[in-house]
């Protein structure tokens, strides 16, 4: 199969002729600056061939480089295999960033293009600002990548609908009141929204234009006075749920009239958005006179909070979840143990039989990562038809995988052995183990913030001489987005914003071990920040998980666990079995103990 990406490059290079364009920067992102996009604006996917999320594109005259991060490395160098493009890898030493790079090689007079509707107000500036230093300047109003896309996929259409208010438990009129005491703080009149796990949450409603994702194309305008209007397509509503919203004081217009609305704003207005979270397309239609006042999204942090009864539905989804992969754990061993042939689709299989059968599910939290062997140090590994492999019963397999239901979203990994283990991957699999029960069980004063607490998960394996690429940890959202801010555990970044870990803040604990070629480990659990104790020197916090399907401790080294990390692994195991066995019988019961006995 001939690969399409040099033409598409091509016919690029004759618009960019065409216009005087020196350099068009094509980032991974829509008008909502979403993780996940809508094929339709998945444009550096289709003009680069590579299909992770994370990824700029950058293409000039003569030279073309996609820069991504660690978890892409090997998938990025077989993607862009004969492209024409090369990889330029983040975070590596001598290896200058896009726009270091754009800085370094644009002239005076030369233009940079990017599509206004896929570059935060935010993310313009500081373009702008690095431009400026090498007389270059940029164009926001040329969507060249759009120009040449002629068989580009429409806008997704799939219906918008209601969260069940049995689990969404807040009133949207509730939320809208609290966003208003917000504003009226923040001396607002109007406040715009673009970040749809945002609008989704406010509004109480949910849909899937975004794969895996339980979103809906919109743009939200809320006003001061008891009014909103929810810019969305009109079809995707019943005509009883406009009539709900309607009632809430939430009118419905027109997805792309958000720009011609916003520009009727007055002088005597002012407008509270969020400059990362909002594109410059849909800024550039704000008139000048209006004041603008650019601070987060209130609602950002009110839904990382979550509520009592939330958390309570969360936790039995947590328990419906892992009695699922129990049975499909089970399953899978059962295939392997009699010689039947089982891939890594296979296995994505067994996880999507067992979850849909769970009462309130709705779809997976993100493609499944099914990684064997050396898949496994791919961090977002996924098997194709065309590409995976078959398990033997021996070695590592990684999976990563995550539910949505109503009452929530999971994501949890666990390593298998499926037979035969070397002592490298027992010890590795140990190592990471250690760091993940460390940050497990950690005590922290009241705002602390996740870049304080990153070195616990990672130093078992400093100590070794080894570490992971990627974050310890993300927000997760409710029945939302798999992936939810502020909070993150990751190391600290220079000029990076601390947010502090509050109660009822959902966090991943995920540290991980690649080698490429040999085996990847990951282990991680979702766990809720609590409040723990309070002494002479002020409040404390910890963390209670809620992920509950038992570790393989085949795959571990149990000497390598001191006292205290075996007793959490027991004490762990001992409420995994509580949890789920009434929920399991015969032969899924039995594994269930078998897997979750005292080390």
């Amino acid at each position: 199969m001939n690969n399409p990406v040099p033409a598409r490059l091509a016919a690029l290079r004759a618009a960019m002729q065409q216009y005087g364009v020196a350099a068009v920067l094509v980032p991974s992102a829509d008008p909502h600056l979403s993780e996940y996009l809508p094929t339709h604006w998945a444009a550096r996917e289709w003009l680069s061939g590579f299909t992770g999320s994370a990824g700029t594109l950058v293409v000039a005259r003569e030279w073309a480089g996609l820069w991504t991060d660690s978890r892409y490395f090997a998938q990025a160098e077989q993607q862009l295999a004969g492209s024409g493009i090369n990889l330029m890898k983040l975070r590596v030493a001598h290896m200058p960033e896009h726009l270091e790079w754009l800085q370094q090689h644009l002239r005076d007079g030369d233009v940079l293009a990017v599509a206004g509707d896929s570059v935060a107000v935010t993310t313009q500036r500081g373009i702008e600002r690095r431009l400026a230093d090498a007389g270059a300047r940029l164009r926001t109003d040329l969507d060249l990548p759009g120009a040449i896309w002629t068989d580009r996929p429409a806008l997704p259409q799939a219906p918008v609908v209601e969260h069940d208010p049995v689990y969404a438990s807040i009133p949207r009129a509730d939320k809208l009141a609290r966003l208003r005491k917000a504003m009226h703080k923040l001396g607002a009149s109007h406040h715009l929204l673009s970040s749809l796990d945002d609008i989704a949450w406010l509004t109480n409603l949910r849909g899937s234009d975004v794969e895996c994702n339980p979103v809906f194309l919109a743009h939200l305008l809320v006003q001061a006075d008891h009014r909103a209007t929810l810019f969305v397509g009109r079809a995707k509503l019943s005509d009883a749920l406009v009539a709900r919203l309607a009632a809430d004081g939430i009118g419905i217009a027109d997805y792309a009239s958000i720009t011609s609305t916003l520009q009727e704003l007055g002088a005597d207005d002012r407008l509270l958005l969020d400059s990362t979270r909002v594109v410059s397309a849909v800024a550039a239609a704000i008139p000048p006179g209006v004041s603008r006042i650019e601070a987060a999204n209130p609602s950002t942090a009110f839904k990382a909070v979550k509520s009592v009864a939330e958390l309570d539905h969360i936790r039995d989804v947590m328990r419906r979840d892992g009695a699922a992969l129990v049975r499909a754990f089970r399953r899978l061993e059962q295939r392997l143990a009699a010689g039947m042939t089982v891939t890594e689709l296979d296995v994505d299989s067994l996880l999507h039989e067992e979850r849909s059968a769970q009462p309130g599910w709705v779809g997976e939290s993100f493609a499944t990562i099914a990684g064997y062997q050396a898949n496994g140090a791919l961090p977002h590994y996924r098997a194709t038809p065309e590409s995976h492999v078959t398990l033997q019963a021996k070695g590592l397999l990684l999976v990563d995988s995550g539910g949505q239901y109503l009452g929530g979203t999971t994501d949890i990994t666990r390593v298998l052995a499926l037979g035969e283990t070397t002592a490298e991957q027992r010890r590795d699999a140990t190592l990471v183990l250690k760091g993940m029960i460390g940050l497990s069980r950690a005590r922290f004063p009241k705002g602390a913030s996740g870049p304080q607490l990153d070195a616990l998960a990672r130093a078992p394996l400093w100590a070794s001489g080894m570490d992971y690429g990627h974050g310890t940890g993300h927000g997760v959202g409710y029945f939302l987005n798999v992936h939810e801010g502020p909070q993150s555990i990751r190391q600290p970044v220079a000029g990076g914003a601390l947010v502090a870990l509050e109660p009822g803040m959902i966090s991943s604990i995920e540290p991980g071990l690649y080698k490429p070629g040999r085996h990847g480990i990951r282990h991680e659990n979702l766990a809720v920040v609590v409040e723990a104790d309070r002494t002479e020197f002020g409040e404390f916090l910890a963390f209670e998980t809620l992920t509950m399907c038992p570790f393989d401790r085949r795959a571990l080294e149990p000497g390598l666990l001191n006292p205290e990390e075996r007793a959490w692994l027991d004490d762990y195991h001992a409420s995994v079995r509580a949890a789920l066995s009434p929920l399991l019988e015969a032969a899924d019961l039995e594994w269930l103990n078998r897997h979750c006995a005292p080390l």
